[in-house]
């Protein structure tokens, strides 16, 4: 069982910029699909960034309102990924959450592939 600890998070002015990071442990395998979630109060979960890691192939997804801002990227041990959140905007409020697959699966753009998530940081943007 892969455990997620994500941390990073915080309040910044709009515009401003914060590093996520995720750090796993466990059982590792060197192929993988992960990505970032983030969620407000009575809405559900949004999947704003996925990577996804075989041999030479990798994959990234990120979702339409975070594409030119938001980055996620990799160690070369597999073991932490990150998100880098430029330009953030008041509506990017919100819990991030780190999120794993069970499995490698080439599409970390679908949701459903997502089978285990970290306990979450607040990432909260002010105007």
């Amino acid at each position: 069982q892969v455990q997620l600890v994500e941390s990073g998070g915080g309040s910044v002015q709009a515009g401003g910029s914060l590093r996520l990071s995720c750090a796993a442990s466990g059982r590792l395998s060197t192929s993988y699909t992960r990505g970032w979630f983030r969620q407000v109060p009575g809405k559900e979960r949004e999947l704003v960034a996925g990577i996804s890691w075989s041999g030479m192939i990798s994959r990234i997804y990120y979702a339409d309102s975070v594409k030119g801002r938001f980055t996620i990227s990799r160690d070369n041990a597999k073991s932490t990924i990150y998100l880098q959140m430029s330009s953030l905007k008041p509506e990017d409020t919100a819990v991030y959450y780190c999120a794993g697959a069970p499995r490698y699966y080439s599409d970390s753009g679908d949701v459903r592939n997502y089978a285990y998530w970290g306990q979450g940081t607040q990432v909260t943007v002010s105007s």
